[in-house]
């Protein structure tokens, strides 16, 4: 049997994991526990997470599970175990293959994908991008280069494991809210993988890239061609008439330059054969710092090692620019380089290139590199000039806020023809040094002008610009040490005045002090296809007034609103809130942009969204003034089985009075005084907080419908657990004191107090309570059974990092090293209490982890340490595996420099599944005993 019928799409259930879990109410229970393993110019990728929504997808009628066989039935060779031991008997036993997972949960994540959806510009339109269930094991095992922090896929010169749509639905927005029949974009070849979906500005076309992974010995079936389509007739073409131009797509890929022209980053038709391995090195890999150099960077994984890594590096980023029309005409566009970036100005006129050079660096990932950025006529492709070329930056310091030196930030005003603005560091980029200003933002005329203008100076670190007019623009700053993040309202249109407007502060506030949060601007695309914000006028007032959307954290939970500001007086109105009683709705995008000139309070027109605990999210057309919502989707449960699942947003106490909180999920049906209390798995991620008050803050919705991705612990609901997740775990490090000075005793303190919670209300049984999570949260769940083993009867650590010695120049939120905060570093470290946890533990990575800090040796190490003190514990490790970095469900906002009004709006799933157990008559996790 051939190992691509093995599929990944619904689990890696390892035979180097014992059996699944039988149902609680089993007499068998006693020998079990719980477990888990748990743009640019409108442009959609499928890198994005997926929306959850499409209700017309058809519902697939039988599981591909079917397809899933034991690998025990590839022959493989005997290999050396970790440490170059034998594999011993025991091992042989477990190393046997991938296992399902049971009914109940391969039913949630065996359901079929919903896709991704866009708004066209002009909001008469909408995209469901189709996708297909997750990618086999022999996809996955695909030969990957890993270059400059850069993960490749040779065969289709692109980023490896990229994500895919296999087809474009669109259907026309009614006015009466209603959406029309879909027509699918057709003419291309069955099969085709398609990628980097983007609308023209006029919304007339859709351009995407399509491979079709055909197995030739030259590779070009699986690189990617461009394709356009027509939106009124769905017919679809390829972009260039010559079959042999084939995308790169490395870093950025192509970009509407106007209505019927793209510039395309394409594979150099002269590249010839990938640059050859020697066989023997060239001499000795050689790295010096005579200068006395202080570099201090974080453990980068994936980074150039030697002169041919270089060579590859470069081989696969190079690109030829081509300038391309729809008719099929091409023009070369510049020569050959590392683009990283292709920026049109608003007016069409002007092209900003980003791109990379050489000398690359060794201890640095390619965002780093020597970068160059050149300003470009784009009807001709004539070079103007260098803004910028900055060296490499190796010797930015690890403290938090410290950036690189030279321009950064460069970018269009989004309400300007061709004006660019950017920022530069007044302190070297070290957050260390006192000065004032510490950025300073600077605009300047494409051409014209010989100097750049000081439009406006910063003391804290610059976060942003949102561009309005010449009467209105709000610029965003903020300073990591003290939380704080203040906003200022400008005048940029009249800086050349005589007495200019003085720069006025509007909010100055702290950024753990969610109640405080007045919301962000709404946003309105520009005739040229930018987003700058939307002015509004009321009734018969002359007052002028920002849109604020916010999230409304309130101690009762989340309940968003739209807040009409005056910018003039500071006063706020309330035109919209969420039904705080059981649904929770929130603002999506702003609908009524299409006209010019100043919008009417009385005309506005949003795309809102409403779910409740048990209803999945659909969405709404709201009018003003009668305040109609249009339902526009109706989606199906997406697995009604749990639709009655029991929700709760919990409150508690911590021993020292911090306020904590955490939701409370029980199965379907349970009654407490009936059932008795239930196994419970705690899912957690700590955080950190400048003070108490913000720490105890509640954040969420108790009224969020409850999304279950396929790495989610809710799947554990299926088995009859209780789960309480996200339960908050403040680490708190009040005035000059450091949170992580007193971590492990913050980590034990809000640990009790979930536990007790949850036994206090009779729904979890003290002796089988389980603890895990992911990343920061493994090492949560590591330290906790060494600090804690009273609490949890045994523990899952997902691709974690325990031994902090070797991320000696910073992790997570500590930007000490080692040598500064040696004593903090070893006692956080769960590796140096390898003797203390006595409690069962299950590790889990994934082999080709590419994290920053948690590579796959940490798992390996802490499990010899774990093993050599006798500690009841397995490691898995998965082939070829990346897990996925876990999301939190939200909505994506615009931003100016996105063009799409609305792209994902929801991210409920995670691209790959895991399912992994903890127990069998070998291993039992519960803590009760082994059999």
């Amino acid at each position: 049997m051939r190992l691509h019928k093995v599929y990944h799409r619904f689990s890696l259930f390892s035979l180097t994991s014992p059996p699944f879990l039988p149902h609680p109410s089993s007499t068998l229970f006693s020998s079990y526990s719980p477990s888990f393993l748990s743009s640019k110019r409108c442009r959609i990728s499928s890198s994005t997470p997926p929306s959850t929504l499409n209700p017309f997808l058809q519902t697939m009628s039988t599981s591909r599970l079917h397809n899933l066989v034991p690998l025990a039935a590839i022959a493989t060779e005997d290999a050396a175990g970790p440490n170059g031991s034998t594999a011993t008997p025991e091992d042989d036993e477990l190393n046997s293959g991938y296992r399902l997972p049971p009914a109940e949960i391969r039913d949630i994540v065996d359901a079929p994908p919903l896709p991704a959806l866009s708004f066209s510009p002009q909001r008469d339109k909408i995209l469901f991008l189709k996708r297909r269930s997750l990618p086999p094991l022999s996809e996955l095992a695909k030969p990957e280069d890993k270059l400059a922090g850069v993960r490749i896929d040779g065969k289709s010169n692109t980023r490896s494991r990229m994500s895919f749509y296999t087809g474009i639905g669109i259907h026309d927005l009614r006015d009466d809210g209603t959406l029309g029949p879909e027509k699918l974009i057709h003419g291309f070849p069955d099969g085709s993988k398609l990628n980097f979906v983007t609308w023209s500005t006029d919304g007339r076309h859709l351009a995407f890239s399509i491979r079709q992974d055909q197995e030739e010995e030259d590779d070009v079936g699986s690189k990617l061609r461009v394709w356009v389509a027509d939106v009124e007739t769905g017919k679809a073409k390829p972009l260039f008439q010559s079959p042999d131009v084939f995308l790169n797509a490395i870093f950025d890929n192509y970009v509407w330059v106007n209505d019927s022209t793209l510039l395309v980053c394409t594979i150099p038709a002269s590249r010839g054969k990938p640059p050859k391995k020697p066989l023997v090195p060239s001499g000795p890999k050689i790295q010096s710092n005579e200068q006395k150099t202080v570099v201090q960077v974080r453990t980068f994984q994936d980074l150039l090692k030697d002169e041919y890594d270089e060579d590859l590096f470069e081989y696969y980023a190079t690109s030829q620019l081509l300038l391309v029309s729809l008719d099929g005409s091409v023009k070369l566009f510049g020569e050959p380089a590392l683009y990283t970036s292709l920026d049109p100005s608003p007016d069409q006129k002007y092209i900003l290139l980003t791109s990379l050079h050489r000398p690359f660096s060794f201890t640095v990932p390619c965002g780093r590199f020597p970068k160059r950025i050149d300003l470009w006529s784009a009807a001709d492709g004539k070079f103007l000039r260098t803004l910028c070329d900055l060296p490499v930056a190796e010797d930015i310091p690890i403290a938090f806020n410290s950036v690189r030196k030279g321009m950064r930030s460069l970018n269009w005003r989004a309400d300007k023809p061709s004006t660019l603005y950017w920022v530069e560091t007044q302190d070297g980029g070290d957050a260390k040094v006192e000065v004032s200003p510490r950025d300073i933002v600077y605009t300047q005329a494409a051409e014209g002008e010989d100097h750049p203008s000081i439009f406006h100076k910063l003391d804290l670190r610059y976060g942003g610009i949102s561009w309005c007019d010449d009467s209105l623009a709000l610029i965003y700053e903020s300073w990591y040490k003290t939380r704080r993040v203040r906003t200022w309202l400008v005048s940029p249109g009249k800086s050349s005045n005589e007495n200019p407007p003085a720069p006025r502060l509007l909010f100055d506030r702290s950024s753990e002090d969610v109640y405080s949060d007045p919301g962000s601007p709404m946003l309105r695309r520009t005739p040229d296809g930018t987003y700058v914000i939307a002015k509004f006028k009321k009734e018969d007032k002359q007052a002028t007034y920002l849109l604020l959307n916010g999230n409304g954290a309130t101690p009762e939970g989340n309940i968003p609103f739209l807040d009409l500001f005056d910018i003039d007086t500071g006063e706020k109105e309330r035109i919209w809130h969420s039904d705080k009683e059981k649904y929770y709705e929130s603002v999506v995008a702003l609908m009524s942009d299409q006209k010019e000139g100043e919008l009417q309070v009385n005309e506005l027109k949003v795309l809102t969204s409403k779910e409740s605990k048990t209803e999945n999210t659909q969405y709404y057309i709201q009018r003003w003034p009668e305040r109609k919502a249009c339902q526009i989707t109706r989606f199906p449960h997406p697995y009604p089985q749990l639709a009655s699942l029991q929700k709760e947003m919990v409150r508690y106490e911590r021993k020292d009075g911090v306020q904590l909180t955490a939701t409370l999920y029980l199965p379907p049906g349970y009654d407490p005084t009936r059932d008795g209390p239930l196994p419970c798995l705690v899912w957690s991620y700590p955080g950190e907080f400048k003070n108490k008050e913000a720490a105890g803050q509640v954040r969420g919705s108790p009224n969020e419908f409850a999304g279950i991705g396929p790495t989610s612990p809710l799947l554990w609901l299926a088995r009859r657990f209780a789960v309480l997740s996200g339960p908050t775990i403040p680490i708190i490090g009040e005035g000059k004191e450091e949170a992580n000075d007193r971590y492990v005793e913050q980590l034990v303190a809000s640990a009790e107090a979930a536990v007790e919670e949850v036994i206090r209300r009779g729904v979890a049984h003290p002796g089988k309570i389980a603890i895990g999570g992911h990343s920061y949260g493994a090492f949560m769940t590591a330290n906790l059974l060494a600090h804690a083993p009273h609490l949890f009867s045994c523990g899952i650590a997902r691709s974690g990092a325990y031994n902090r010695t070797l991320t000696p120049f910073g992790f997570q939120n500590e930007d000490r090293t080692l040598w500064e905060a040696t004593d903090t570093y070893i006692k956080m470290s769960p590796f140096m209490s390898a003797d203390k946890i006595k409690k069962p533990i299950l590790l889990i990575h994934g082999e080709e982890d590419n994290n920053s800090g948690t590579l796959t040796m940490q798992s390996d190490r802490f499990f010899n340490a774990l093993k050599g003190h006798g500690a009841l514990s397995r490691l898995v490790v998965l082939p070829n595996f990346v897990f996925p970095t876990p999301v939190k469900k939200k909505k994506v906002l615009m931003k100016p420099k996105q063009l799409l009004p609305l792209v994902v709006v929801r991210l409920k799933t995670l691209e790959l599944i895991l399912f992994i157990t903890i127990q069998d008559h070998h291993f039992d996790l519960s803590g009760l005993g082994r059999s």
